[in-house]
């Protein structure tokens, strides 16, 4: 994927309200996963009756399985090899607009419609495969997917801060100005280092053009 880094935000349709439905602001989407995930896993506890110390086994599991899924799609869906041009749109339609313009505010989560869509989707999964205790998992796999929302959010508007979260903007940095073929974890860098998928560190120069030392 070619990182043009343009200012401002990107067009993808020409259609107003397709474009439109493209984008949103942070604090939707962060309000009502957040929300959806807190009233999952009391749904669990309250009127499903599982113990406190159950639900919160199997939230803590879903925030996890989120980060591995966070990762997975990021490198096998958003990063397809775009070989023709279908899938060239394709890419850019679901990810490369973001990397031409990472600034862009409105598109740094995925639109509400579609968002919503999927996560019943996989609330209906867990619920399948796991019973009740689906509930609670589904409940931690939202919180941690807004939880991803607000670092995504959080590294492309605001400066690196100067203690342990400034991993996580480094990281995210290195993806988006230093090499998109590698560092696919955002909220966290852990399974790029399970399948081998860190970059290497950048040269000093690339580096300081980033903020990255």
């Amino acid at each position: 994927m070619a990182n043009r880094h343009q200012p401002g935000a990107g067009r993808i349709f020409k259609n107003p309200v397709l474009e439109a439905l493209t984008k949103t602001h942070i604090s939707i989407p962060l309000a009502l996963f957040w929300t959806a995930g807190v009233l999952t896993l009391w749904y669990s506890i309250g009127a499903l009756g599982i113990s406190w110390g159950t639900a919160m086994v199997f939230f803590l599991g879903g925030i996890v399985l989120f980060t591995l899924v966070e990762y997975a799609m990021h490198r096998y869906l958003y990063h397809i090899p775009a070989q023709t041009e279908k899938r060239k749109r394709f890419q850019y339609v679901i990810h490369g607009v973001h990397h031409d313009h990472p600034r862009d505010k409105t598109r740094l989560a995925m639109p509400p419609l579609l968002s919503i869509v999927l996560a019943l989707l996989f609330i209906s999964l867990f619920r399948l495969v796991i019973g009740p205790n689906g509930y609670a998992f589904g409940g931690g796999f939202l919180f941690g997917y807004s939880t991803y929302l607000l670092a995504h959010y959080a590294i492309h508007i605001y400066k690196q801060p100067h203690n342990f979260l400034g991993i996580i903007w480094k990281h995210h940095n290195l993806h988006h100005f230093v090499g998109d073929d590698g560092a696919f974890g955002v909220s966290t860098p852990f399974w790029d280092y399970i399948f081998g998928t860190m970059p290497k560190e950048p040269r000093r120069k690339e580096a300081s053009q980033v903020n990255l030392l």
